[in-house]
């Protein structure tokens, strides 16, 4: 004996999906929404200190619940092969980054990274830091007043 299939007309699928893609929206939105708001104004470090790099700050921000850090205008990129961003959290925990320079490609030059969103595993950050991971030596460092949530 055959059992047979029932087949949903199209227009009933399509219902059915757009219904699941509005309430997976509905869920991000309570998410994001739920969201730490950043704490008053961005935070900004210090200025870098150390043995290549003097000068220029960090400024934090939160954008979509993540921690974005930026680097300043002023920030001089030092000469040495290759600089990454490093940050420390407030258990000290240090997380070695992306590369500070990032090469043309087909164009040609180096292009400066100066903005990272930083992993969502990282849960605060003490201070910035500007490592040379080919010499594996500190060229400078930012720290923020306080650890920035």
């Amino acid at each position: 004996m055959m059992t047979s299939v029932r087949r949903f007309p199209l227009a009933l699928r399509a219902a059915v999906m757009l219904l699941a893609g509005t309430v997976a929206a509905s869920a991000v939105l309570a998410q994001s929404h739920n969201a730490k708001p950043a704490a008053g104004a961005n935070q900004v470090t210090t200025v870098f200190k150390g043995a290549k790099v003097n000068g220029g700050t960090v400024t934090h921000e939160h954008k979509d619940g993540r921690h974005v850090l930026t680097l300043s205008d002023d920030f001089k990129t030092p000469d040495t092969p290759a600089p990454h961003w490093q940050v420390v959290d407030s258990k000290g925990n240090v997380y070695l980054l992306n590369r500070l320079m990032v090469k043309g490609g087909l164009l040609g030059g180096d292009k400066l990274n100066k903005t990272i969103t930083l992993p969502s595993y990282i849960e605060d950050v003490a201070k910035v830091q500007i490592w040379c991971a080919w010499a594996e030596v500190l060229l400078g460092e930012a720290p923020f007043d306080a650890p920035v949530k």
